[in-house]
C-alpha cells in the first residue's frame, strides 16, 4: 500500500537546488522518513540520479549511531561526496540526534551540527535535505546560524483524503475509523482495535513521552502526563496554564507552578504533539492573549492517551478540521466577535466565538464546525458569530456526515465535513 503524499513531494521538488537546507519537520512516525527516503529518492532515480550520488543516513537507527557526533558525521559525508562535478543529494533523518541536550538549551553557542550543514552549502554540487522531530530546529537562533538558508517543509500525519487512499471501504466507514485512530500511517496496516490501540499507546508513551522527559530533563513526569490528559480532555475548549494550575492545586494537591506548566506545554508543542490556537478579535483586529485552544497533531494519539474515552465527534471533528486547515498552509486563530443588544431594558454585550479564522496570504475564511444541527435554533446559534463579522470574506458552516453544499440567504456556505476534507478546493466553492 503506497500513499502518494503528493503535496509534500511537490514541496520538496519545487525546492530542489535552491541553495538552502530543506528541513522536513513533523512529529515522529508521521511519514517524514518515507517521504524523504522512499518517495523523494524514487523521484531522484526516475530523473536519472545514480544511487552513489545520494548520501543518506538515518541518525535514529542503531547502525548510524556513531554519526550522531557532528565531527564523525562530517567525515562520513565528506568521504561519500566525490570530487566529480555531478550533483550530490544528502539526506539526513532525525538530525536532532546529532544535537546534545545542552546544545538545545544554549542559545549563545549554536549546536556543532549547524556548522556541518552550513559547510555542505558551500559545495556548489551538494543539495541538502534533513528531517527533524523538534521545532527548536527552526528557532530564531537556528535560522540565524543557517544564515537565512533553512527552508521548512512541515509534514503532518495523514489527512483524511490521504488516509482514504489506503482505506478499504467507503468514506463514511473511513471517517468512523479515522476519527478514532487518526492518521499515523502505520495504523492503516493494522487490522484490529487491539493492534491499533496498542501501537498508538506505545508510540505516545515509549517514543514521544520518554523523548520529552529525557531531552528536557523533566523532573515531574507524572505531572507532565496529567497535563497531557487535561489537554486531551479539553480539545475545543479555551485553556490556560493558570487555569490548569488551579486544577492541579485543588484536585491533585500539587504545588506545580503556572511557569512550569507553561514550559511543559511548550515542550509538547516543540515535539509537535499539540498546537495552540490564539484568540483573535475580528473587529478589533488584534490578538487577545490567554486562554488558548489546544489541538492534537493527531486525534488517534489523543484518543490513545486517554484510553479511547471521550470519543465525542463534535470535538474530534473540530480537531480534524483544524489539522486540515493547517495542512493546507493556513494560520488558524479562534475568532472573537462582540455582539451588542438590549435585554430586559439594559444594554448588554456578548462575546461570540468563531471556531476558526483561517488566513493564508490574502485569503481569509471564517469557519464554524458543528457535528449536528438538528433544528433551526441550533443553526441560528452556530451562525450568530458569523453574522456579526460584517466583512466580505467567505463564511462557512461545516456539519457532520453528509450534507448538501449550498449558500443560504445570509451568504453563508453550508458543507458536509467529508466533502470539505476530501476536496482540496473545497474552500473555493
Amino acid at each position: 500500500m503506497e500513499i502518494k503524499r503528493e503535496k509534500y513531494l511537490d514541496d520538496l521538488v519545487v525546492r530542489m537546488g535552491n541553495g538552502m537546507i530543506k528541513i522536513v519537520t513533523g512529529v515522529r512516525r508521521c511519514g517524514k522518513t518515507y517521504l524523504l527516503f522512499k518517495l523523494f529518492r524514487d523521484y531522484l532515480r526516475e530523473r536519472g540520479v545514480d544511487d552513489d550520488h545520494v548520501v543518506a543516513a538515518q541518525l535514529d537507527a542503531r547502525e548510524f549511531e556513531a554519526l550522531r557526533d557532528p565531527d564523525a558525521l562530517y567525515d562520513y559525508l565528506s568521504g561519500k561526496i566525490g570530487s566529480d562535478h555531478g550533483q550530490y543529494y544528502v539526506l539526513l533523518d532525525e538530525i536532532q540526534y546529532a544535537i546534545a541536550k545542552d546544545e538545545f538549551k544554549d542559545s549563545k553557542n549554536p549546536p556543532r551540527l549547524y556548522g556541518v550543514l552550513n559547510g555542505l552549502l558551500h559545495r556548489y554540487n551538494v543539495d541538502v535535505y534533513v528531517t527533524g522531530s523538534n521545532s527548536k530546529l527552526l528557532s530564531t537562533d537556528v535560522m540565524t546560524e543557517f544564515r537565512g538558508r533553512g527552508d521548512e517543509v512541515r509534514v503532518r500525519p495523514l489527512s483524511f483524503s490521504e488516509f482514504m487512499q489506503g482505506f478499504d471501504g467507503d468514506r463514511r466507514d473511513g471517517w468512523d475509523e479515522y476519527v478514532v485512530y487518526g492518521g499515523m500511517p502505520l495504523t492503516l496496516s493494522l487490522r484490529t482495535h487491539e493492534q491499533k490501540a496498542d501501537y498508538l499507546r506505545r508510540l505516545f508513551d515509549e517514543v514521544y513521552f520518554k523523548d520529552i522527559v529525557s531531552r528536557y530533563d523533566v523532573r515531574k513526569p507524572d505531572e507532565l502526563g496529567t497535563l497531557v490528559d487535561v489537554l486531551a480532555s479539553n480539545i475545543g475548549s479555551l485553556t490556560s496554564s493558570s487555569k490548569i494550575e488551579a486544577t492541579f492545586k485543588s484536585e491533585l494537591r500539587s504545588d506545580i507552578t503556572d511557569a512550569t506548566l507553561s514550559s511543559y506545554i511548550g515542550h509538547l508543542a516543540e515535539a509537535f504533539i499539540v498546537e495552540g490556537a490564539n484568540r483573535y478579535s475580528v473587529k478589533g483586529r488584534k490578538y487577545i492573549g490567554s486562554p488558548k485552544k489546544y489541538y492534537f497533531e493527531d486525534v488517534g494519539l489523543r484518543n490513545a492517551r486517554i484510553g479511547f474515552r471521550q470519543i465525542e465527534e463534535n470535538h474530534l471533528m473540530e480537531n480534524v478540521v483544524y489539522n486540515e486547515l493547517r495542512a493546507r498552509g493556513f494560520s488558524v486563530d479562534v475568532g472573537m466577535v462582540e455582539r451588542r443588544g438590549r435585554e430586559d431594558g439594559r444594554d448588554v454585550r456578548k462575546q461570540l466565538e468563531v471556531d476558526f479564522v483561517a488566513n493564508r496570504g490574502f485569503e481569509r475564511y471564517y469557519i464554524q464546525s458543528a457535528w449536528q444541527i438538528p433544528d433551526d435554533e441550533k443553526r441560528r446559534q452556530e451562525k450568530a458569530s458569523l453574522l456579526e463579522i460584517g466583512d466580505n470574506f467567505k463564511k462557512m458552516l461545516l456539519v457532520g456526515g453528509s450534507s448538501p453544499t449550498y449558500y443560504d440567504d445570509d451568504g453563508i456556505l453550508t458543507m458536509g465535513v467529508l466533502d470539505f476534507l476530501l476536496d482540496p478546493d473545497s474552500l473555493k466553492r
